[in-house]
């Protein structure tokens, strides 16, 4: 039987290439996003995953996200948390909203969806967590207190969770993607993005099938021995 995986995030940029590599391995995917609910469709049609509509800010609607999951395809195997938001601006131009919103949609959503999914994974002594964190968490940057607050918790998160579930089956672990071609990238102007790729000593941009082929490697079934792990995918730009 197929093992099951929810991705957050699932549709769009690198969640929809973690979707679809997932889901090309064999895996039965759920793919969870927020609000666009055209793109969603779409990408369903064209991929055969099926799609939730979920936010994965709020504790509730990820449990019953999950349930439903649970009753259309079984016990939940693999969870990977994706799903993330910019805001940017610097520390005294950034109000109460902005900070909020952002800690709440990425790092909130690693505790209401691994909150949702571990009491399966403890009793089945089976799982594997995959934390999608950030450069960015890592080295920091200009303009991102907040979302560089995030994906530096995402970090200290996955280690926390990790030493709770390795007794019992379940491995936690972290991609820390560098700057990879996707729609928030491709955004920046391009004299700001020359600036980037000369600073990545592999002389590109990362794609998303980079950073879906390290989460495939760290929800493997043979992957047990792995947890704890950060995998920073970032062309040797931030080496941590």
């Amino acid at each position: 039987m197929a093992r099951v995986a929810i991705v957050t995030g699932g549709t769009r940029g690198i969640g929809a290439a973690i979707s679809t590599t997932l889901k090309d391995s064999g895996y039965s995917v759920a793919a969870f996003y927020a609000s666009n609910d055209d793109a969603a469709a779409a990408f369903s049609t064209q991929t055969g995953i099926a799609v939730y509509k979920v936010d994965v800010s709020d504790f509730e609607s990820c449990e019953a996200g999950v349930a439903k999951v649970v009753d259309d395809h079984g016990p939940v195997d693999v969870l990977v948390n994706n799903a993330g938001i910019t805001r940017d601006g610097t520390l005294h131009r950034m109000d109460h909203k902005k900070w909020q919103a952002v800690i709440d949609t990425n790092l909130g959503s690693c505790f209401n969806m691994c909150h949702a999914v571990i009491h399966g994974m403890r009793e089945r002594k089976f799982g594997r967590i995959v934390n999608v964190g950030s450069i960015n968490g890592q080295a920091g940057q200009y303009g991102q207190v907040n979302y560089a607050a995030a994906k530096s918790g995402i970090h200290g998160f996955t280690k926390a969770l990790a030493q709770e579930g390795a007794g019992v089956g379940v491995t936690v672990n972290a991609v820390a993607p560098g700057y990879v071609d996707t729609d928030m990238v491709r955004s920046v102007p391009p004299n700001i993005l020359e600036k980037i790729v000369e600073r990545i000593p592999v002389g590109r941009l990362g794609t998303a099938d980079d950073i879906a082929r390290g989460v495939m490697f760290l929800v493997a079934d043979d992957a047990g021995f792995v947890t704890g792990s950060t995998l920073s995918i970032n062309g040797g730009q931030h080496m941590y």
